[in-house]
């Protein structure tokens, strides 16, 4: 099949290709890239005109659910997500029931996800069960097809597995991903400071992020092994991220959308769909944030997609469970907050996007090149879109952006011989 993408604007930041661009592909393979390329017999011609062309978007922090929480997300619904959200591909974290500790939970993600246009990649457990007692079987895993390790939800237990955990996953060139969160001082609803005393709710201080991100560079700088810091959160973690790089050490790191875009004072309304963990900071942490973002300290923006019933989260504030979705709602937040703001370029946003999550899980990045297999994400910057949950491909609605105003929205994905585009899936 061949379809051509005319007046489409280039953006591939590994590439030397940029401007206005007609782009042919013939059976998922781009075959012609050119300034024009005229009135060609295709099958399909989309007309994109002032819509841009980038690698496909991937997002390496999601949650899935599948297996034993099918009734919140399924491989396929976060999928679906995923390609309405304009993400090609995406990893899905191990803090699943049972966890992704072996490769029998590994093969059946894999098995779900095949054929879909949206590629999904395991995360590991650090350890079994992510209990934090013993090293979970790292050769099996990546055997059977992780691209990275973490007990996600919580921190590695002790410094010792972690240790451990960093030889063995370097034998592999794999990263350790970190929720950073000190145990000892986690359990709160809210970040610690004047407005969790005004609302009496029990707080997690930022301290508690600080020291485990303190922890883990100091055991990267003694092992040589490689961290990723997912969900930064503090002003504090960003600024020690940024000196851990300044001395060569293998860290990156990663951001959400909520954690440059909302504080702690949206809890003020007590909606259970502002509570997540890490809590939403304070101004200064936002602040914080987007320098990091400008200057490179964090690599990724990731959505940490965490969906959930409405029974779960329609409870008391305390009660209720952390998270929110994020994979429809990403790239709008990342176009309206930081692009149009000015505190980054559309370049820099693609990179964030598409290029640097790859790098980090070793993955190989999308190039927009004649003879490349199709691997691209379309969107429109200037969109001006009403956030609608009712209308999200998510199985779960908990989002606090519902009819947020948003400028910026993917238009379509092309990946593995499909396309999605105004809401339905074809085959090209």
């Amino acid at each position: 099949m061949k379809i051509l993408l005319k007046n489409v604007n280039v953006i591939d930041p590994s590439g030397n290709i940029e401007g206005t661009k007609d782009i042919l592909i013939e059976d998922g393979t781009i075959s012609e890239i050119e300034n024009s390329l005229g009135s060609i017999p295709v099958d399909e011609t989309f007309n994109f005109s002032g819509k841009y062309v980038s690698p496909g978007f991937y997002d390496m922090h999601v949650h899935l659910r599948e297996p034993g929480r099918e009734d919140e997300e399924t491989v396929v619904t976060g999928s679906n997500a995923a390609a309405a959200g304009g993400f090609t591909g995406i990893a899905c974290m191990p803090n699943t029931d049972p966890a992704i500790d072996s490769a029998e939970v590994i093969n059946l993600i894999n098995q779900k996800a095949a054929g879909h246009l949206v590629d999904v990649n395991p995360i590991g457990a650090v350890t079994l069960g992510r209990k934090g007692e013993t090293l979970a079987p790292m050769a099996e895993l990546v055997e059977a097809g992780a691209v990275a390790f973490s007990d996600d939800g919580v921190a590695v237990k002790t410094a010792a597995i972690l240790r451990n955990a960093l030889e063995y996953s370097q034998m592999y060139n794999k990263p350790v991903i970190e929720h950073c969160e000190d145990e000892s001082l986690a359990g709160g609803s809210m970040n610690e400071g004047i407005t969790s005393t005004m609302l009496g709710l029990p707080p997690v201080p930022s301290v508690a992020e600080d020291l485990t991100v303190m922890r883990d560079i100091l055991m990267v700088e003694y092992t040589g092994g490689r961290v990723h810091i997912a969900h930064i959160s503090t002003k504090n973690a960003v600024e020690l991220v940024r000196q851990a790089k300044k001395k060569g050490l293998n860290i990156t790191a990663e951001v959400t959308p909520h954690h440059f875009t909302l504080t702690e004072e949206q809890l003020k309304s007590f909606d259970t769909n502002f509570k997540m963990n890490p809590p939403l900071r304070s101004q200064s942490d936002v602040k914080a944030i987007i320098e990091g973002l400008k200057d490179g300290t964090i690599d990724c923006i990731a959505s940490d997609h965490a969906p959930h019933s409405p029974e779960e989260k329609d409870m008391e504030f305390t009660l209720a469970p952390n998270g929110i979705i994020g994979l429809e709602t990403q790239l709008g937040l990342a176009l309206t907050e930081l692009v149009h703001k000015g505190h980054i370029s559309l370049k820099q946003m693609v990179e964030k996007f598409a290029v640097n999550p790859r790098k980090i899980l070793n993955l190989p990045v999308p190039r927009i090149k004649k003879g490349e297999k199709a691997n691209l994400t379309i969107f429109d910057p200037d969109e001006v879109w009403t956030v609608d949950i009712s209308k999200f491909k998510s199985k779960s609605k908990n989002s606090p952006f519902d009819k947020r105003l948003l400028t910026g929205k993917s238009v379509a994905v092309i990946n593995n011989y499909k396309m999605f585009y105004k809401d339905e899936f074809f085959e090209i």
